[in-house]
């Protein structure tokens, strides 16, 4: 009888946990994440179209490119972020970005680029003290 009732007990708790390796939960992951922090950043998601293009799934990480296009935008410019989420629960949470060439808005410099502010190598001196 105990042995019937443990498996009951793990099919339970197996039917319970939800696949959320879909683009739905991902973009839900990446909307929360960004609603904790446009207070500070003042973003208005609102105002935004915000679509999950291309998804990888390994075990407990996603890797997801997202789109944000402001409402009513032509031609569809805006920019894309890729983004490594971690599963917590039945959520994804945003762990991090990544930066993807031709995609300047991410944490960290490019390979290569140059700081704000700086010359190229090679470039000659420029007089500031004008």
């Amino acid at each position: 009888m105990k042995k019937c009732a443990l498996a009951v007990a793990v099919l339970v708790l197996a039917a319970c946990s939800k696949n959320i390796q879909n683009p739905e939960a991902v973009k839900q992951g990446v909307l929360d994440y960004l609603k904790q922090r446009a207070p500070t950043m003042g973003l208005d998601m609102s105002a935004m179209d915000v679509n999950v293009g291309s998804i990888s799934f390994e075990k407990d990480i996603a890797r997801a490119n997202v789109s944000f296009v402001p409402k009513g935008m032509p031609g569809g410019g805006g920019m894309s972020m890729d983004y490594v989420l971690e599963r917590k629960g039945d959520k994804w949470a945003v762990k991090g970005r990544q930066v993807s060439p031709g995609n300047s808005h991410g944490d960290q410099a490019l390979p290569g680029s140059i700081p704000p502010g700086s010359l190229p190598p090679g470039h000659p001196p420029t007089d500031r003290g004008q």
